[in-house]
């Protein structure tokens, strides 16, 4: 089989399931994590942005607290991962920091991602720890959630995650080798797929059940990432991480299989701001911050005259022009009444103005699409 090559995917999520990281014994299987850590040091070094989305904190801790995870309540479960995330985290610190990788705990919940002002919040975290290079390792934060509200497996946690920080592509490490027409556990006449270009209907029914009593996904959940992730414009890899160095296996050409995304996360997110109908404000701005505004950069508050409407931080608002012309939209950073007072200030005056050392930008670039004529709405 072909290699996987990277070269074109600058910010990775790697996604790792408990079944690679907790022994028999129900320990934390260090040699294993040492071999990632070895090949998540290579990437880094060849200039990938990378996060890790990484179960095993309920494993871990149900070990450590004696938890009988068939019989658990769920705040037993939830006792285990507090227990657990500790000795998980304190794991990858240790590994990566032999390669002279920063790491740091972040936890989330359904609502980090799928509302839109803490996912601004979340999407900003997370870009601040890229930039001073700081490998973010996430998890859901299972010792608030209840059944009701999470994500009850870290495929489509890491699929989020994705959709979140517009990643290039997602790898899903697990102990199996790709997406097959069948389960191969079950089916010996089940064919291996090397590529998918579009998720199907039918491909949910292939997919199989997960054959671990230590994870919570199978291949269905994976299936249900890959859609989430692509349709984001991320492409996403399922392979085995049930050897060791598994991303430099993947690189030589181990068994994987490739969900293609069509386009890019930036593409895939400005089509998604252009087809939004509810619109909430109208942000006015001036001829300095259309010129800007057209060379990429993002929409500040000294470029803002007026501000019209009722809105709140992450609302989607319209971008107006000097002669009242749609320009784009995008995510509000601010509310109506903070952007009211900011409106003509230079970025330094925003502490003094609200009172609190707020965001530099009114909207930022990645939550912008501009139009160029009508057709861009549609």
């Amino acid at each position: 089989m072909a290699a996987l090559a990277l070269s074109d995917y600058r910010r990775l999520v790697v996604k790792v399931g408990s079944s690679l990281l907790i022994d028999d014994a129900g320990e934390l299987n260090r040699h294993w994590l040492e071999t990632l850590a070895d090949d998540i040091g290579r990437l880094a070094r060849d200039g990938h942005e990378i996060l890790i989305v990484s179960s095993g904190a309920i494993a871990i801790g149900s070990s450590v607290l004696g938890i009988n995870k068939a019989r658990a309540r769920l705040e037993d479960l939830q006792a285990a991962a507090a227990a657990g995330q500790v000795q998980l985290v304190h794991a990858y610190q240790g590994i990566l920091g032999v390669h002279g990788i920063a790491a740091a705990q972040v936890l989330l919940t359904p609502e980090d991602t799928e509302n839109r002002r803490r996912f601004l919040n979340a999407r900003g975290t997370l870009a601040r720890l890229l930039e001073r290079n700081v490998i973010p390792i996430i998890n859901e934060n299972d010792t608030v959630a209840t059944e009701e509200i999470r994500y009850g497996d870290n495929d489509r946690l890491a699929a989020r995650v994705a959709q979140l920080v517009m990643a290039d592509a997602l790898i899903l490490l697990s102990d199996v080798d790709g997406f097959y027409t069948a389960d191969p556990g079950t089916n010996p006449a089940a064919e291996h797929i090397p590529e998918v270009k579009r998720i199907t209907t039918d491909m949910q029914g292939m997919a199989g059940e997960t054959r671990s009593d230590v994870g919570s996904g199978g291949m269905a959940t994976k299936v249900q990432a890959a859609r989430i992730a692509t349709h984001a414009g991320c492409s996403t890899v399922i392979a085995s991480g049930a050897i060791d160095h598994p991303i430099s296996a993947l690189l030589s050409g181990a068994r994987h299989t490739v969900f293609r995304a069509e386009g890019t996360p930036a593409a895939a997110r400005k089509q998604w701001l252009a087809g939004v109908l509810e619109v909430q404000g109208e942000l006015c701005v001036d001829d300095g911050a259309v010129s800007a505004l057209r060379n990429g950069k993002s929409l500040l508050p000294v470029g803002v005259v007026e501000v019209i409407g009722n809105f709140r931080r992450g609302d989607v608002v319209n971008i107006i022009g000097p002669s009242g012309e749609e320009l784009g939209r995008g995510l509000a950073e601010y509310s109506n009444t903070e952007a009211g007072r900011l409106a003509g200030c230079q970025s330094e005056q925003i502490e003094d103005k609200l009172g609190y050392r707020g965001r530099s930008v009114m909207v930022h670039r990645d939550e912008l699409v501009l139009f160029d004529n009508d057709s861009d709405k549609s």
